[in-house]
């Protein structure tokens, strides 16, 4: 498993870029641990207490983070090779999104929520540009991915610790011991912990979704990829684990939208395979319509009781357009949407912090050309970053990963589509990471 080999005229890496591929592959791992919270709910976010509450307890807050990330990147810096073969338009979109998110924050409803929400985006920028200036010299790519697919399997650890009886436990143990002393919890954090609902080490049930989404078929393809350790029936059983692990911690979070776009990565998967097209077709029908009837199983109940989620994002979505047409060129500032919200949202419905859409707060937060800027960019991520093997040569085992990668991040920019997956820390630094990542590869796809 290695990243492509380098461009004739790059300069030869040496022990430094491999202590960034790992430095930088354990901070996007341990963010999947510890910063799985908004930034805007750092308010509730408390130092830990104790050896067992800093390594096993809450989260970290956010600022530890970027003192970090701020460390891993003037080593980034230090090995990155600054030769840009992406177009130079989508390569200037983050910062140009960034920019303006800056010029929003001066006209914003509340100050502090920008600043937060700023800090964040501004790491998010960050980590596109050390995955595309300063990963693509990594030959060593397990000295990266050790550190990223570790933290999720620890996460899927988590998650079925949660359902055989943690969450009813720490329950338990937080309205015993904890909840009589603190002054003030987050009302997230009461929803999730009363519901038995997993969500391993993230903010809630379907932000793990998001973790699955992004990471699982990199998993997958990353441990069918150790032929120089493992035979083919090690490995077959190491997939078939991990993907049995993954996929009932799916289940477990109960993310209705998350079940089907697993299922979409699972056919766009297997579209790639080298089947004949005969049997690919009674693969796909079969695996759509198991996956199907598995959902409508599932949740018939979600169903019949009117789909009270589905009525309450309608009821977000319907308050950003609404804020949108009322503030079209600089929004309300970046984190502000339960300001606007609150004002607009009808009396019977449930308030929010987040729009469960990132483009439309995109939207209302920044006004349309935050809008604009930020969708076209992952657009043209993706369009741009789609890997192509070379010509005339067969797809080997870095086109398997960076397929993988990349159904990865569609999946995490779909799930934006309601969810708030730009908000989060432990999704957003990853997807950006391999977003760069992705874009830098063109050039080895590239005939010399």
């Amino acid at each position: 498993m290695s990243f492509p080999a380098p461009a004739a005229k790059t300069p030869r890496a040496g022990w430094p870029t491999a202590l960034f591929a790992a430095l930088w592959g354990a901070f996007l791992g341990l963010a999947l641990l510890k910063f799985g919270n908004p930034p805007i709910t750092e308010q509730w976010v408390v130092p830990p207490e104790g050896i067992y509450e800093f390594l096993f307890g809450y989260p970290w807050p956010i600022a530890w983070a970027y003192g970090m990330l701020a460390g891993v990147a003037v080593l980034g810096a230090a090995v990155a090779h600054w030769r840009s073969p992406a177009p130079g338009w989508l390569i200037a979109l983050p910062l140009i999104w960034l920019g303006w998110q800056g010029l929003a924050a001066t006209a914003s409803a509340d100050p502090s929520l920008s600043t937060a929400t700023l800090k964040h985006f501004g790491a998010c920028v960050l980590c596109f540009y050390l995955g595309y200036f300063s990963l693509r010299r990594v030959k060593q790519a397990w000295l990266f991915w050790i550190g990223l697919l570790g933290a999720l399997l620890l996460v899927l650890t988590v998650g079925w610790e949660q359902h055989w009886g943690g969450l009813r436990q720490s329950r338990q143990y937080f309205f015993l011991y904890v909840y009589p002393h603190l002054e003030t919890v987050s009302p997230d954090y009461l929803k999730r912990i009363t519901s038995d609902r997993i969500f391993g080490t993230l903010f809630y049930p379907n932000t793990l979704a998001g973790a699955l989404l992004l990471l699982l078929p990199v998993l997958l393809t990353a441990l069918g990829q150790l032929r120089a350790f493992l035979t083919p029936a090690a490995r077959a059983f190491l997939i078939s684990l991990a993907g049995m692990a993954g996929l009932a911690c799916l289940y477990w979070s109960g993310s209705k939208g998350g079940w089907l776009l697993m299922l979409l990565l699972g056919l766009l998967a297997l579209l790639r395979v080298p089947f004949s097209r005969r049997l690919k077709t009674l693969l796909v029908a079969a695996i759509l319509l198991a996956g199907l009837a598995g959902f409508f199983w599932k949740y018939a109940s979600f169903f019949r009781k009117g789909a009270t989620s589905v009525v309450a994002r309608f009821d977000y979505w319907r308050a950003a357009a609404q804020t949108v047409r009322a503030h079209p060129w600089l929004g309300t500032g970046p984190g502000t949407f339960a300001i606007a919200y609150q004002q607009v949202k009808r009396p019977e419905s449930e308030m929010a912090r987040l729009a469960h859409n990132d483009y439309l707060q995109q939207a209302s937060d920044s006004g349309i050309a935050g809008l604009l800027a930020y969708t076209g960019f992952i657009l043209g991520a993706l369009v741009w970053g789609f890997p192509r093997a070379r010509p005339k040569r067969p797809a080997g085992p870095e086109y398997a990963l960076a397929f993988a990668a990349w159904l990865g991040v569609l999946g995490w920019s779909l799930q934006s589509l309601y969810e708030f997956g730009l908000y989060i820390p432990a999704l957003a630094w990853p997807a950006f990471t391999l977003l760069g990542w992705l874009l830098n590869r063109r050039e080895s796809e590239t005939p010399r």
